[in-house]
């Protein structure tokens, strides 16, 4: 049920409200995980500060960081399991991440819940002041970020998807040691917890989840599970996003459209393999969601740590390339043709407010530019994923095709168009016709729905 409030002249919308309250709320027991956060840390209890995420202060005023998992996050095995060990294996190798002082990947303790204990990140949160960085102090800290980057893609691993402990992972899950100098098999790849495998009904389907072994495996995993899972509990949907809903006469829409859909890209999944660069199948790491929030610098801006490893994969350097979504500023023709950036020649002669606009629209290129910049001069490895013919749109259906279904048939079908009208210069060296065919009718079809849709999409950004 859908409730609206008005403030201002501003609409909010909240669906489901007592529904999504209630996926957020974990009942634990307080005294007890105050009591085994003290043990994590040898030291006696303290007052704790409960937020989504909360803070520990013990007696003599030591602090760190606790993090329970919401009912909704599934599944809390592995996803817990998956963010201890991502975190001590980049810390293992000099990465800015915080130390792990303890946790519980099961429910099974006193307190009643899965949890993380981990160090409290000294520094101050890149987020608070992200808008107020100098020109100069943006180049230093993009230049700092992709150095970091540089040293997460060059760690080496045998195969994709999820990092574990390997004593955390019984042996029907197939896990695949992450060699070592040691030779412990400390650290292993094992299922995959990105959400969209696992949302809803999926949580409970017989489908592969990895480790994968091969590009081709990642690739097909994702629309694999939603054919099954639509196959079982599939059925026609309006769209999601209220605001496409108009584009279809407010008529439901087949979930067997997109199964055809998702059939026909494993039919060219083997070709969004880049042939002729076996350099970029390598498996590769990077953080999740590099944004300002999950940073923390010094006064000087070096980085402090990374924080919020959550559902981190381990991928294809050709599907885990890209511009962090923080930094990328598509959609604007200066940035995407990578001319360096500049003010306008009449900026001091502007009203206050028009030099305000020019010089966030300068601020969004500068970032682009300088990623891009630095990236090709101190990570060649992802400038040359990053660079790869049709690297954006090769990420982008494999995205698509491995989310869940939300009564979308545009999406991933224009694509599919994409692909189908670019077919010899994404399959460079093909000897085969491409696979897809859509008639005249279908193609304008849905490039139309295409165009309705983004702006749709750009009606519901703007409010």
């Amino acid at each position: 049920m859908a409730k609206r409030f008005r403030w201002h002249n501003i609409f909010c919308f909240f669906y489901n409200d007592a529904l999504r309250r209630r996926e957020r709320r974990r009942t634990f027991n307080v005294s007890e995980l105050k009591r085994l956060a003290a043990l994590a840390v040898q030291q006696e209890e303290g007052d704790v500060g409960f937020n989504r995420s909360f803070k520990i202060t013990m007696r003599n005023g030591f602090q760190f960081v606790g993090r329970i998992p919401y009912p909704v996050t599934e599944p809390k095995f592995l996803v817990v399991a998956s963010e201890v060990a991502t975190i001590d294996f980049l810390r293992s190798h000099g990465i800015p991440v915080p130390k792990i002082l303890g946790y519980s990947a099961v429910a099974d303790n006193s307190a009643g819940t899965e949890y993380i204990f981990m160090e409290l990140v000294q520094g101050q949160n890149l987020g608070g002041i992200w808008y107020t960085l100098s020109e100069q102090e943006r180049i230093t800290l993009v230049t700092k970020l992709v150095q970091l980057e540089s040293r997460l893609f060059g760690l080496q691993f045998p195969a994709s998807r999820s990092l574990y402990y390997y004593d955390d992972l019984p042996a029907h899950d197939h896990p695949v040691i992450v060699p070592s100098p040691s030779s412990t098999h400390r650290f292993c790849i094992g299922p995959d917890t990105s959400p969209g495998l696992w949302y809803g009904k999926r949580l409970d389907l017989s489908v592969e989840r990895g480790p994968y072994r091969d590009s081709l495996a990642v690739l097909t995993a994702g629309a694999t599970k939603e054919i099954a899972y639509l196959k079982k509990f599939g059925r026609a949907l309006q769209p999601f996003q209220r605001l496409r809903r108009e584009m279809y006469n407010y008529k439901v829409q087949s979930h067997l459209e997109h199964i055809a859909n998702l059939e026909i890209y494993l039919q060219i999944a083997p070709h969004l393999i880049p042939r002729d660069c076996p350099a970029l199948h390598r498996p590769a790491i990077r953080h999740p969601d590099l944004q300002p929030n999950n940073i923390f610098v010094s006064n000087e801006l070096e980085i402090r740590g990374l924080i919020d490893w959550q559902h981190s994969a381990v991928l294809p350097l050709f599907l885990q390339c890209g511009i962090p979504q923080s930094l990328q500023n598509y959609g604007d023709e200066i940035s995407e043709s990578l001319q360096t950036p500049r003010l306008s020649s009449n900026f001091d002669e502007l009203k206050r407010i028009e030099q305000l606009q020019h010089a966030e629209i300068f601020r969004k290129r500068q970032l682009h530019y300088f990623y891009v910049k630095f990236t090709a001069d101190n990570n060649s490895k992802h400038y040359d994923a990053l660079a790869y013919h049709f690297s954006a749109v090769r990420r982008r259906i494999f995205q698509h095709a491995s989310d869940p279904w939300e009564g979308d048939n545009v999406t991933l079908k224009a694509d599919l168009v994409a692909l189908s009208r670019n077919w010899r210069k994404v399959d460079r060296g093909a000897r085969t016709p491409c696979p897809i065919f859509f008639s005249d009718d279908e193609l304008s079809e849905c490039l139309r729905l295409e165009r309705e849709q983004s702006e749709a999409d750009e009606q519901f950004q703007a409010c």
